[in-house]
């Protein structure tokens, strides 16, 4: 074992001997702070970590008043954007310690999901914690069991649950604009090995987390968790059972996460979803399509698209076959639909998760991502690598319904 792989070990260790027994007798300064200033820590400040705090520079009512970070570029990086006279550490826990900071947001590879929610919980902030939940089945449903009775706001970010677009879709479900819905494709491909340049080789892992098992789940929990979320979100549902198959087939590097994988989920009522995600073409990239018997919708970016069924399609004499089809018309031009309020500009899905975020923080309502709805996400990807491991079908079990 080298020795950066056992030094990150000791400190997720240390990190993780938090009293979880004394977790609850941590004095609560309450779920609200009166809309005072809310002092937000990030812990985490490579890509996603900077983005978040580059955000929150432009929304009133919260700052950055403090960064960590292990890698002092990242932590460079993010000081940068942090408001005057913040504080930076390179051990979370000094960070937690500091009675002043209200909230935190935990950006750490996804290994580490687990222990600092703990031990932020333990320290009693409001916590934005980024997807996935937790690196397996297990520690997910633990940090749900353990999140249950934290006083405070725990909030994940699967933004899009906080999107006026994604709102639009499940009221237009629910509406049955799409008639019986029987499948969703979901996708979110890229063009991409990861990999980010490592100028001293003890720090690979730290750098390249994406890349190995013990601190990730690949392309699943790292991209097209958001549409399985999604999926979740448009149905109330999560999937009975799922087979997948992926492989490292692309990037010849020594990685241990999939480069490729294509799941099959079912869910409730014979609905079926297939999710895939590829690190070797970026075609159409980010998607997600809903089938319904009367038309499919199509989810972008930043858009909404109809394709009216027809069955009515002409017939005639086709290579001596009488009534046979003579055009297959199965789906007419896409309508686009408009999800943003009369005379309002939609802000960015990050945006309205952070806003969402604050306003937890000072009215004490829920928000839409929480712990509960995030262990559902997590462990259907968990089960679809499992399945592509196994080269099996994996089972909803009863304790995941914890």
């Amino acid at each position: 074992m080298d020795a950066n792989k056992m030094s990150r070990r000791k400190f997720v260790a240390a990190g993780a001997v938090t009293l979880s027994g004394l977790m609850m007798e941590i004095p609560s300064f309450g779920n609200q702070i009166n809309n005072e200033l809310i002092r937000l820590g990030i812990i985490g400040t490579g890509a996603r970590g900077q983005g978040l705090a580059s955000i929150i520079k432009n929304i009133s009512g919260m700052e950055v008043v403090a960064c960590c970070d292990i890698i002092p570029a990242h932590l460079d990086e993010g000081m940068k954007l942090a408001a005057k006279g913040a504080k930076a550490y390179t051990d979370y826990r000094k960070l937690l310690d500091d009675q002043s900071i209200h909230a935190v947001i935990i950006a750490t590879p996804l290994y580490l999901h687990h222990p600092m929610s703990l031990d932020a919980m333990a320290a009693g902030k409001h916590i934005y914690l980024e997807k996935s939940l937790a690196l397996d089945i297990p520690l997910s449903i633990d940090l749900v069991k353990r999140a249950r009775p934290y006083k405070k706001v725990f909030q994940v970010g699967y933004q899009y649950r906080s999107h006026a677009l994604y709102h639009k879709v499940k009221e237009i479900m629910d509406q049955n604009w799409l008639g019986k819905i029987t499948h969703f494709e979901v996708q979110y491909n890229r063009n991409s090995n990861w990999r980010f340049p490592c100028p001293d080789p003890k720090m690979e892992r730290a750098i390249n987390w994406r890349m190995y098992r013990e601190y990730c789940g690949g392309p699943l929990t790292e991209l097209c968790a958001h549409q399985i979320d999604a999926v979740h979100f448009f149905t109330g549902s999560h999937p009975i059972k799922v087979t997948a198959i992926g492989g490292v087939d692309y990037w010849k590097d020594g990685r241990e996460t999939y480069d490729n994988i294509r799941a099959i989920y079912e869910y409730p009522n014979g609905v079926k979803m297939s999710a895939t995600s590829i690190l070797s073409n970026a075609y159409n990239g980010y998607g997600i399509r809903v089938l319904g018997d009367k038309a499919t919708l199509e989810i972008q970016r930043d858009k909404i698209l109809i394709y009216a069924e027809s069955t009515n399609n002409a017939k005639g004499i086709v290579d001596g076959v009488s009534g046979a089809t003579l055009k297959a018309i199965t789906q007419g031009e896409p309508v686009e639909v408009d999800y943003a309020p009369a005379g309002e500009t939609v802000p960015e899905p990050t945006i309205t998760a952070l806003k969402e975020f604050m306003d937890s923080i000072n009215t004490g309502k829920k928000p839409t991502s929480t712990v509960e709805t995030a262990k559902d996400a997590a462990i259907a990807a968990h089960m679809a690598n499992t399945a592509a491991d196994t080269q099996s079908f994996q089972y909803w079990k009863p304790e995941y319904s914890v």
